[in-house]
């Protein structure tokens, strides 16, 4: 019977993609892209168990998630344990608290994932650095390593690998309204036609938006034009977002989950947010949520939902490996 040696308590919080260009496809399969992502409080639960013994063990609460250890956080813990020197000899038990929904286009899964390794990597003394959490996130999906780090906002290149840290949406509101029907990234960016020359795109977003925040006008999501054109729910959904009161709306990743930005004004009161998301939850039922951006690194303390990451954490934190 094996010993416990240690609980933590993690939050994997929910993105948006204020920015999504796609601007070629690569040998590996993969995308070159260049987008501005966003962690919201919005977020999934896990509960880790540290134990002596070898092996990862996975369960979850939604029947929609694969319990096994073909889960993207099942994976993400095996690759850990993989390459951790301090590790050797231990194992886990991760269970997962579904709020995020699923194949929505604001990254639970990669979330799930990139969250297990940064707080597998607190427990066991920080021995990974950055570069070799994004190494190991890499080939797990293209937006696990952004959840491997600790920043709460980045302009991303690559596959969304190469990032630089910016400043967080702090002074909006967001309301996510998720239509309920899975899409398909891989489906999406199947019937992905590039419509610009990758010549165009010389000036990359860490250039053109570091020196100045990001406008209303300047976000976009080369995807909308795939998943809209097979799901005509989400353009709709813009526009009620907007008709609410939405300075801009836009669907996230690869969809179908639509956000509206809300910015704080003497206007802007979170009774009349609530009311917005209780009409359209009358509407389009449960997965209507209202959130706001992560505003400080982790792990941390914090009171629960406003950090991504460790919320609590008990262990003797081996040190005889």
């Amino acid at each position: 019977m094996s010993t416990e040696t240690g609980r933590m308590t993690l939050y994997a919080p929910a993105k948006i993609n204020l920015l999504l260009r796609v601007l070629g496809k690569r040998p590996d399969g993969y995308h070159d892209l260049e987008t501005w992502m966003q962690k919201l409080l919005l977020h999934d639960i896990l509960e880790l168990e540290i134990y002596t013994g070898r092996g990862v063990v996975f369960s979850c609460d939604d029947p929609s998630v694969p319990s096994d250890t073909t889960n993207l956080a099942a994976r993400a813990a095996e690759a850990f344990f993989a390459v951790c020197a301090k590790a050797g000899g231990y194992g886990v038990r991760i269970h997962l608290q579904k709020k995020i929904p699923v194949a929505a286009g604001l990254g639970g899964g990669s979330s799930d994932a990139g969250t297990v390794l940064r707080g597998l990597n607190a427990f066991f003394g920080g021995e990974l650095s950055e570069k070799e959490l994004i190494s190991i996130a890499r080939p797990l999906g293209a937006d696990v390593p952004f959840f491997a780090v600790e920043h709460d906002a980045v302009l991303a290149g690559g596959i969304g690998d190469v990032m630089k840290p910016v400043a967080s949406m702090d002074d909006c509101s967001f309301i996510l309204v998720n239509p309920g029907f899975f899409v398909s990234t891989a489906w999406v960016f199947q019937n992905f036609t590039l419509t610009r020359q990758s010549k165009n795109s010389k000036l990359s977003c860490f250039q053109k938006y570091q020196a100045k925040p990001l406008s209303f006008t300047e976000m976009q999501n080369d995807l909308e034009q795939v998943t809209s054109a097979k799901y005509p729910e989400i353009e709709k959904i813009k526009g009620v977002l907007t008709a609410a009161g939405a300075s801009k709306a836009l669907m996230s990743g690869s969809g179908p989950t639509v956000f509206g930005i809300f910015p704080d004004t003497e206007k802007t009161t979170v009774s009349g947010l609530e009311r917005i998301v209780c009409d359209l939850r009358r509407q389009y039922g449960a997965k209507v949520y209202l959130s706001r951006a992560c505003t400080g690194a982790s792990p941390s303390g914090k009171a629960p939902g406003f950090d991504p990451g460790i919320r609590r954490f008990e262990s003797f934190r081996p040190s005889h490996h």
